[in-house]
């Protein structure tokens, strides 16, 4: 997983908004917890008292969620969530992230869009692609 910079000054010079930083290190902690680790009560601790679901398949609220964790963690007991980016704006976070369910495999490319209120996580939005096997250029989806 890629952590955010701990400087206070961002590469281009312009002070960090310690919320922002502060919203990206609560996104991190959410994916290490409840898709690496598939903790359901360490990653609910990050969770606002609502919880909007925008994926289709997976129910609002903290038991939808539980629900994608339990599926996540009997079917794909391996799965792992890389974040290759990640970015803050206002009460948004957005990650890029490489996602694997099987070892091996080429995964899935993932943008997830996080709101978040009070530095919980309230809304969720995502938009999934397979990485193919091969491409018409070699610059690669990470």
């Amino acid at each position: 997983m890629t952590a955010p910079s701990q400087s206070h000054v961002s590469m281009s010079g312009v002070p960090l908004d310690p919320k922002l930083e502060m919203n990206k290190q609560t996104v991190l902690a959410f994916y290490e917890a409840g898709l690496n680790d598939k903790d359901f009560d360490a990653a609910s601790r990050l969770i606002g008292e609502r919880y909007v679901q925008h994926n289709p398949l997976i129910a609002d609220g903290l038991e939808g969620f539980k629900g994608f964790v339990t599926y996540i963690k009997e079917t794909f007991p391996e799965l792992r969530a890389n974040v290759q980016r990640v970015f803050a704006e206002g009460d948004f976070v957005i990650a890029h992230v490489h996602g694997v369910r099987v070892p091996g495999q080429a995964g899935t490319a993932i943008v997830d869009i996080f709101k978040l209120e009070d530095g919980k996580i309230v809304e969720h939005w995502d938009v999934m692609q397979p990485v193919p096997d091969s491409a018409e250029n070699q610059n690669g989806m990470f």
